[in-house]
């Protein structure tokens, strides 16, 4: 097990553009993954990307079981996605609360597509493509903005819904957001 530090929202390599993953079932791809995922569940998170530990790849990980620090969302499955591109599949934006591990103890309202298709491959290079709504999709946007330098306080467009998770969430056991 080996849990990296996660870069915090301030921290200039956030901002950059991920570069594409190009050797694929390699050692050091998987140790990074399996890093990645120690990270992930160590910090209660739903997602991961890759640029949150330092490395600049487009490389990202979620999956959601039962999480505290998002009680009421429907499970995701567990997904290593390289090399994403998102297509909306209708118009609809739809508001919700997020946080994130690089924005510790904040949360704010986001909007994002209610329904859209990834498309990526796998830690082997197989092709990934999934059609996903609701919550899945929010997780999915939220961690390919990771790859192109965006934090979720830069979607936000009403602050008067951003602020601390303990202050908008009491009670909510999100000591880690």
């Amino acid at each position: 097990m080996s849990i990296r530090e996660i870069l915090k929202m301030g921290d200039a390599r956030l901002l950059l553009q991920a570069e594409p993953v190009t050797q694929f079932g390699t050692p050091e791809l998987d140790a990074l993954i399996e890093d990645m995922f120690d990270t992930m569940h160590a910090a209660s998170g739903a997602g991961l990307a890759a640029p949150q530990i330092g490395v600049n790849l487009q490389l990202v990980i979620f999956g959601l079981g039962q999480n505290q620090r998002y009680p009421d969302a429907p499970p995701v499955p567990e997904t290593v996605l390289i090399n994403p591109v998102l297509t909306p599949l209708s118009d609809e934006i739809e508001d919700g609360w997020e946080g994130c591990l690089s924005v510790p103890g904040l949360r704010g309202m986001v909007p994002r597509w209610t329904k859209l298709h990834y498309k990526g491959v796998d830690r082997y290079g197989h092709p990934i493509r999934r059609d996903v709504d609701g919550f899945h999709a929010r997780v999915v946007q939220h961690e390919c903005d990771h790859l192109a330098g965006i934090l979720y306080p830069m979607k936000i467009k009403d602050f008067s819904r951003f602020g601390f998770t303990d202050v908008l969430f009491p009670g909510l056991d999100a000591s880690d957001d």
